[in-house]
């Protein structure tokens, strides 16, 4: 069961939950994978709601969401596991099924392709309306430093931001 939900009212808790991990979930090819993300943006563009992912260009995630440019975000609205954030933020899909992995159950999207996750309710499905990559002439220099530190495995993996149009917002009901 789905209770619909303004997302307007929900954006204090998605934005604060964001700061221990979320989830982004995509699927394309038959697979479905989700990551942990800590980096979005809530907003309005076009007059539309907007959920803005980003995701680096080595990542799986990546993969999928530009074959299928559909996507949902995972949010919890209690404690959550932590090992479900750490193995997503830390394990590639290319490697492992980190939803059979963690035991994790989807829920079929209505308006998207992509399911969303039981565990983490709060729900958001997005379609991609449009995709921008970083640049390394357009990153501060502090901020290149910090998060593409040359030398790292991060050198020079920058992100991709995904603007996902708002399509349907809820939180999953047993």
């Amino acid at each position: 069961m789905k209770q619909y939900i303004d997302v307007w009212e929900y954006a204090p808790q998605i934005m604060k939950a964001m700061e221990q991990g979320i989830l982004m979930t995509t699927q394309a090819d038959g697979e479905t994978d989700t990551m942990t993300i800590g980096w979005g943006m809530l907003g309005r563009e076009w007059y539309k709601p907007i959920f803005i992912a980003y995701v680096r260009q080595s990542r799986h995630t990546k993969s999928l969401v530009d074959k299928n440019p559909e996507f949902t975000i995972n949010v919890p609205l209690e404690a959550i596991d932590k090992n479900i954030i750490a193995v997503c933020g830390t394990k590639s899909g290319r490697d492992m099924d980190k939803i059979r992995e963690l035991g994790l159950t989807t829920v079929p999207g209505e308006t998207v392709s992509v399911p969303g996750i039981a565990q983490l309710p709060l729900t958001l499905e997005c379609k991609v309306v449009y995709r921008n990559d970083q640049f390394l002439e357009d990153i501060p220099e502090e901020s290149r430093l910090r998060f593409y530190k040359p030398g790292t495995a991060n050198d020079g993996d920058y992100h991709t931001a995904y603007y996902g149009e708002i399509t349907a917002a809820y939180i999953l009901q047993d």
